[in-house]
């Protein structure tokens, strides 16, 4: 798990960023060390064949709700965009069901197949690294999405995890007055996304000597495994709990397993599952706000984006592209479910690609930057 310790200096590519995005996202104290900053491979690349492309996705894992909206996205929106405006051909999706030796295999075989880029999603951070080289020295990019990888060719965008820790720490911390016992729920352990999340909340924690961690327990990222993992703490830790910090895709099981408990409904930390959202639509003065830290579909297009940015010759500035978690407000909240909605539902809120990493968010981190939507493929090469 990567600790908040010997701190990176800043990189050539980073410097280049405005100075906004420095402080908030790139702040030495306030990002893993293990994320990759330097200045991106890809400074000078532009991808060998031209457009239309072939992409690879090699998914780690397909057993939770938030893997599914990826999924919808990328089936129902992404794909039949770019195939409409000429730019890809075909996405080949495979599934390693977090078995690393499978998603190597999966990747190589990518690679021998001819595409011209692959994107993984939520990966342990070194165990791909040879393989990224096998696919850069022919001439195919990773991009990493949702985590980050620590091979120097691969191109990382998420938004920036130890942040978001902080912020969800740092919310628990004033919603139950500073002081009491919590619980924290880690994602998938090994995987960037969820220790870099998991030092955010444990750093923020630090600051509040009556705050107890009282217990940590891993969700996997899936309903079900959190729901029974902390029924299995509560029952075997009678004492007081005043809060839950819980990653995303977790939060509905957390709210199960609270209820089924009979003990009060504490504090929990509400991504953006929509059932647990709806639980807070129709109790509003349980919590104070919901924090979305990687709306899947979202993130999922940004990842994307930055690919089809970098297959154009965009010349990303840096190794990793990072956004900012956002705060839903119940206001919000309102505007997008009603009290009739579904506490059962397990469809997602996305706040909208442009909120989350729009054009011209993105345009900041690129040396030539341009519309991506607009590429002329003939001019691919020239």
């Amino acid at each position: 798990m990567a600790v908040v310790a010997g701190v990176p200096a800043l990189a050539g590519g980073v410097d280049e960023l405005p100075q906004q995005i420095r402080d908030e996202l790139y702040n030495p104290n306030m990002i893993d060390p293990m994320q990759p900053i330097g200045e991106s491979a890809y400074r000078d690349w532009k991808a060998k064949n031209p457009p239309p492309w072939t992409i690879g996705y090699a998914s780690s894992y397909a057993g939770n709700t938030w893997r599914a909206d990826v999924m919808k996205r990328l089936q129902d929106e992404i794909i039949p965009k770019w195939k409409k405006l000429g730019l890809i051909k075909d996405v080949i999706i495979t599934q390693s069901n977090l078995n690393d030796s499978t998603q190597i295999q999966q990747m190589r075989q990518l690679v021998d197949q001819g595409v011209d880029a692959i994107i993984v999603c939520c990966s342990n951070p070194t165990a791909l690294n040879q393989t990224v080289q096998y696919a850069h020295e022919r001439g195919v990019p990773v991009f990493s999405g949702i985590g980050y990888l620590t091979s120097p060719y691969a191109v990382n965008s998420s938004a920036n995890f130890v942040a978001g820790g902080v912020q969800m720490g740092e919310w628990m911390a004033k919603e139950i007055g500073g002081k009491g016992n919590i619980l924290v729920v880690e994602g998938i352990p090994g995987a960037s996304a969820s220790d870099s999340q998991n030092v955010g909340i444990l750093k923020a924690l630090e600051k509040y000597p009556d705050i107890k961690v009282a217990g940590q327990v891993a969700g996997m990222w899936t309903d079900q495994i959190a729901q029974a993992e902390i029924q299995k703490w509560l029952a075997t830790n009678p004492g007081e709990l005043n809060g839950i910090i819980i990653q995303s895709a977790s939060e509905l099981g957390g709210l199960r397993a609270l209820k089924q408990s009979g003990r009060d409904m504490v504090p929990l930390t509400i991504g953006g599952e929509l059932g647990a959202l709806c639980y807070w639509r129709k109790n509003p003065e349980y919590v104070s706000a919901a924090i979305q830290a990687w709306p899947p579909g979202d993130d999922f297009e940004f990842s994307w984006n930055i690919m089809m940015r970098t297959l154009q010759g965009q010349g990303p500035k840096v190794q990793s592209i990072l956004t900012k978690p956002q705060l839903l407000t119940f206001e919000q909240l309102s505007k997008v479910l009603d009290e009739n909605c579904n506490e059962d539902s397990d469809g997602w809120y996305n706040v909208g690609i442009e909120s989350w990493a729009g054009k011209d968010y993105l345009d900041q981190f690129f040396l030539h930057p341009a519309d991506p939507e607009k590429y002329d493929p003939a001019s691919h090469g020239k």
